[in-house]
């Protein structure tokens, strides 16, 4: 019997980013609007897919991550209304991710400096959702298997935003804990350049990043790249990257390095020689920073 499927989706809510994704110089602009119809088109089909399937969403806003919707509790006491030639769920996601969407953009207001992108939060968040469901209470064993428990999570980033030097650690540590959670994080680059440290999450954790090419067809992307779970993909040939980029952030300066120095003791990177790490505090001979120095390109 197939198991049922668990699918956290991360959406990538930067106001600015959307502006610059919606502006007719692009080849293929994107608005919000178009976006979302997309999307929820998407969430309805994974829905649909099977019965005990379970979807959260979560929204990286400017400064802060939110739960925008869970199939597994009530967020709010505004059930929509019935209508007969609507499925109930799909109501209630459409209804639901929309309006708090909306809710969160007239939050914000004018702003005079745009705060990055909560990113790391809403992967954290769903890291910690993930492990909740996936680990019943100890008051369930000993009972029959249930088919509803989730057995096949995996998270969805879809992503507008560049890379944020400072979070490398962050995301380094949620890459760590989905490995141990032994999920699967898939990227979908809808807006702006590749980001190296989203390239390396779905790489470490055996997952698909796509960047599009042509936005205008992003519900095909999703459909055929991103619907079917993981247990499936074993004999469905998905889209995988050709090329990753494995640079990392020093420690010193927040700043992505081709080259960096690294500490014997603690594995920090820097982008420079230091006589003492700032990190463990190890100190270094002179003798070792002055051959690092001259090797330096």
């Amino acid at each position: 019997m197939e198991k049922a499927s668990h699918l956290s989706v991360i959406v990538d809510l930067s106001p600015t980013q959307w502006h610059l994704s919606a502006q007719t110089s692009n080849q293929y602009p994107l608005s919000i609007e178009t976006f979302l119809s997309q999307l929820l088109a998407f969430l309805n089909a994974h829905i649909a897919s099977k019965h005990e399937n379970s979807l959260v969403v979560f929204g990286a806003l400017p400064g802060k991550s939110v739960l925008l919707y869970s199939s597994t509790e009530l967020l709010s006491d505004d059930v929509p209304s019935l209508d007969a030639n609507s499925y109930l769920p799909f109501k209630l996601v459409d209804s639901t991710v929309v309006q708090r969407i909306m809710n969160e953009f007239d939050a914000i207001g004018e702003l005079e400096e745009e705060p990055s992108c909560a990113l790391v939060g809403a992967v954290t968040k769903a890291l910690c959702y993930i492990n909740r469901i996936t680990h019943p209470s100890s008051t369930t064993a000993g009972v029959a298997e249930d088919p509803s428990i989730v057995h096949d999570p995996r998270i969805l980033i879809l992503s507008v935003s560049p890379d944020l030097s400072s979070s490398y650690i962050p995301i380094m540590n949620s890459i760590f804990s989905a490995q141990k959670l032994a999920l699967t994080i898939d990227v979908c680059k809808v807006y702006g350049p590749d980001t190296v440290f989203l390239q390396q999450a779905a790489h470490l954790t055996n997952g698909s990043y796509i960047y599009l090419e042509r936005r205008d067809a992003l519900l095909q992307y999703l459909i055929m790249s991103f619907l079917s779970p993981t247990s499936i993909r074993k004999i469905l040939a998905v889209p995988k990257q050709d090329k990753i980029d494995f640079r990392a952030a020093c420690f010193c300066h927040k700043n992505i390095v081709d080259i960096g120095f690294v500490c014997s003791v603690c594995l920090s990177i820097f982008c420079q020689p230091l006589p003492v790490c700032s990190t463990c505090r190890t100190k270094f001979p002179i003798n070792t920073l002055k051959r690092l120095n001259a090797a330096r390109p």
